[in-house]
């Protein structure tokens, strides 16, 4: 619909009228009796056309259009609330590489099962700025927080098993988590550690960097990746192993720091926990919801000014060259 940002300016509609009736009662009150034969002249003199005049009213009608600032004002347009920042921490550690695991009626190892079901929860989260960490003996920073979920999922499909080592320093994956978010301003702080095993590796304890964790107000979100069992066949027959001795020791760990920021621990034994896993956390976290509108505006007030320009440069030639 068309507004303007500035209607009082319309009350400036009489001001040439008030103007010129200002100017004759000025002018009688100054008329002299030897000047009545000159006024006669003036008035036996040709008066100009009508549509001169016109066309001048119809220029200050342009300035006063062009003055009042017409806006056409568009459709609502949705706004999203602000999002969560929502760090990814991911083990890259040698057991990542333990085949355990089924994707597509196929046996995978941790990892390819872990990239494939996270990059689905990476797409969802529209509105969130995510990050990504990825850790072994070490913990780097793969992709800075940013709203470019799809950059983020690219890096995690770029991964290499082994890059930084062979051990799972999940103290220090918690504890650089932590130091990014403080690097920003006051925020939803998530952060989503996946990881197949017990801290083994690192400077922090995942004690020490939860603790950090609690004082900045991130929210720790665990997720134990791993079968309870997987049946291997050898030279006496099949027999059944735990490939995630590891894991079972440290879940009740895992679980307790968690917990005492104000997330949980999940277990995930397969792909299809895993994709529960993600679909649970988009209702412990959900994504960001429309609540406000916003209409576009066009400002179309280059239209008539630049009528009454062209308006004003037809008059003063009329006049400069009668």
């Amino acid at each position: 619909m068309l507004s303007f940002a500035l209607p009082w300016i319309w009350l400036a509609l009489p001001l040439p009228w008030l103007i010129r009736r200002q100017r004759h009662a000025q002018a009688r009150a100054l008329r002299l009796p030897d000047t009545l034969l000159a006024q006669q002249n003036l008035a036996s003199a040709p008066q100009p056309h009508p549509a001169w005049r016109y066309l001048a009213i119809l220029a200050w009608l342009l300035i006063l259009l062009a003055a009042s600032r017409p806006l056409w004002i568009g459709e609502p347009v949705a706004m999203k609330r602000e999002g969560r920042d929502l760090m990814l921490a991911v083990d890259l550690s040698g057991s990542m590489q333990i085949e355990d695991m089924e994707l597509g009626n196929r046996v995978v190892d941790r990892f390819t099962m872990v990239r494939h079901v996270l990059s689905d929860f990476i797409e969802r989260r529209d509105g969130d700025r995510l990050g990504l960490i990825l850790f072994a003996d070490q913990a780097y920073l793969q992709a800075p927080l940013t709203f470019d979920r799809f950059t983020v999922a690219r890096f995690l499909d770029e991964a290499v098993l082994g890059l930084v080592g062979q051990q799972t320093a999940i103290g220090d994956a918690i504890a650089l988590g932590v130091k990014r978010f403080n690097e920003l301003e006051q925020s939803s702080r998530v952060l989503v550690l996946l990881t197949d095993g017990e801290n083994n590796a690192g400077r922090f304890t995942p004690a020490q960097a939860t603790n950090l964790a609690r004082q900045a107000g991130v929210k720790l979100y665990t997720i134990g990746i791993g079968s309870s069992e997987v049946h291997r066949r050898g030279l006496l027959g099949s027999r059944t192993i735990n490939p995630s001795s590891e894991l079972d020791k440290a879940e009740k760990e895992l679980s307790e720091l968690s917990q005492s920021t104000g997330g949980r621990y999940f277990r995930a034994r397969s792909t299809e926990e895993l994709q529960q896993v993600y679909l649970a956390l988009d209702e412990l976290e959900p994504l960001a919801r429309e609540e406000s509108q916003w209409r576009p505006r066009t400002e179309l007030f280059y239209w008539p000014l630049g009528l009454a320009l062209g308006l004003i440069l037809i008059l003063s030639l009329r006049r400069a060259y009668g």
